[in-house]
């Protein structure tokens, strides 16, 4: 059941190229780039934090509008057999991902460091509890980058043919 419109199944297949593009390059660029970047120039460690969480919620944005546009787009492409896709299910399962990582994950760990004050969560009382809700929460974000991997490839790059 694909769209019926060639031109608007042409834009579509377009746009999801684009989308996923967008969605693990961000979540490439701000995990493996930008966050190792902050911490290690930065001599202020809270500050690189800081602004690293505003980071994360930026990819957690493009994150939930992405999987938004690909599932949608997926149903849109190929009906309920969509369901049964690999691109469906790792779509899905990455965006489980953003919201476990940004609804529990952040919350708990922004409490803590708000318990904390006024010392560096690091230097408090809290600090194994933290170092290990940022581990799991380290090992998701990972996890969600490496299924970026599988959406990539699972995409129906045939279908996509942006010369005619």
């Amino acid at each position: 059941m694909a769209i019926a419109n060639p031109v608007v199944q042409r834009w579509a297949d377009s746009i999801a190229l684009l989308v996923i593009t967008l969605w693990v390059g961000s979540l490439w660029g701000v995990g493996c780039l930008a966050v190792p970047v902050l911490f290690q120039t930065l001599p202020d460690k809270m500050l690189a934090g800081m602004l690293t969480g505003k980071m994360f919620t930026l990819v957690t944005c493009v994150g939930m509008a992405s999987a938004s546009y690909l599932l949608i787009y997926a149903v849109a492409d190929s009906g309920k057999q969509a369901l049964r896709q690999t691109f469906f299910r790792v779509a899905a399962i990455m965006l489980l991902l953003t919201l476990v990582g940004e609804y529990y994950f952040q919350p708990v760990m922004a409490d803590l460091k708000a318990q904390a004050l006024p010392l560096d969560v690091m230097h408090s009382a809290f600090a194994d509890r933290f170092k290990m809700l940022h581990g799991i929460a380290s090992s998701i974000y990972l996890v969600q980058s490496l299924l970026g991997i599988a959406l990539a490839l699972n995409f129906k790059l045939h279908k996509v043919t942006l010369v005619s």
